[in-house]
């Protein structure tokens, strides 16, 4: 096999890494999320660069970028689009919304009211909107990355269950370690210009390059074994006594995606348990709903995707 999806993960990472301090991990999965076509949800505190890691991965990989700012009075019709009447013609014409481009952020999207929340589901799974009853097709590159914070922060709406499991990823953005935090600090505490950091190039990595590594990904080999090994992990998080809601088919699909690009990028030619065993935290943990039970008793869906993973059979 080729390395090209290493070496555009290797394009992501250098171009992240000139304005972004201490987020390799965070990189790859990100990585993963874009050559698997999938959108992404970092989760974190205020304050831990989510923003600013967003956009600048939708500058690096180019492409048209909107940005939607999560608030409680944000309407569908703010982010698909409205139709409006045009006096020249003397008809509605329809003017599109933000969603219309290649990378959307969307911006503490649990900040937003249920209703407009919804209003993503349509685009994020068919990349196509209603409205009035038209259909309007999105961009083929379209990808949704999301930021919300923790659910229990003041003037937050839970994502409902659909939407989360429209997240091919999710990645928790903790606090970063001393030596990047102190990296940060040099890097940036002279600034006074208001902005946190230098905007980075628009051209990183290009779409031939993406291309290439789709077409690498595809061809990552998945034996039946472990599709069972998949499946086997989808069956026991249905059954597990602490969650009632468990991995859905799509998540199943998700995980199989992810762990074929992961595989890839060490350069493999063949799905190993280790690739899903890698994916899974970013691909289980938000579509696993925890009983109230679990809850009160301070479990966590990471912690509940680490025992699947520990009392699942390995294939050989």
């Amino acid at each position: 096999m080729s390395d090209v999806i290493r070496e555009f993960e290797a394009v992501l990472q250098r171009e992240l890494g000139k304005v972004v301090v201490g987020g390799e991990s965070t990189v790859r999965a990100l990585s993963i999320a874009l050559v698997a076509r999938g959108h992404v949800l970092l989760q974190g505190a205020p304050g831990l660069g989510k923003t600013l890691l967003a956009k600048t991965f939708a500058a690096a990989i180019g492409g048209e970028f909107q940005r939607i700012q999560g608030t409680a009075d944000l309407m569908p019709g703010d982010i698909i689009g409205v139709h409006v009447y045009d006096e020249s013609s003397r008809r509605f014409e329809f003017r599109p919304g933000p969603l219309f481009a290649d990378v959307v952020l969307v911006d503490e999207i649990n900040r937003a009211g249920p209703k407009t929340q919804s209003a993503l589901l349509e685009a994020m799974e068919e990349r196509q909107v209603s409205t009035e009853r038209e259909v309007f097709r999105l961009s083929d590159e379209f990808l949704v990355v999301a930021t919300q914070n923790p659910r229990e922060f003041e003037g937050t709406f839970p994502l409902p269950e659909s939407q989360l499991d429209r997240f091919m990823l999710r990645i928790d953005v903790d606090y970063p370690a001393r030596a990047a935090e102190a990296e940060v600090l040099r890097r940036y505490g002279a600034q006074f210009e208001g902005r946190p950091a230098p905007a980075t190039p628009a051209v990183g990595a290009d779409r031939a390059q993406l291309r290439a590594a789709r077409a690498a990904a595809s061809a990552v080999h998945v034996s039946d074994a472990l599709s069972d090994y998949v499946l086997d992990l989808a069956a026991a998080s249905r059954q597990d006594g602490n969650v009632v809601l468990g991995l859905s088919t799509r998540g199943a699909l998700a995980l199989l995606r992810a762990a074929r690009v992961a595989a890839g990028l060490r350069g493999s030619e063949f799905v190993a348990p280790d690739d899903v065993k890698e994916v899974a935290p970013w691909t289980i943990a938000h579509r696993l709903m925890l009983t109230p039970e679990a809850s009160l008793e301070g479990m966590t869906d990471l912690q509940v995707v680490r025992s699947l993973l520990e009392r699942t059979a390995v294939p050989r």
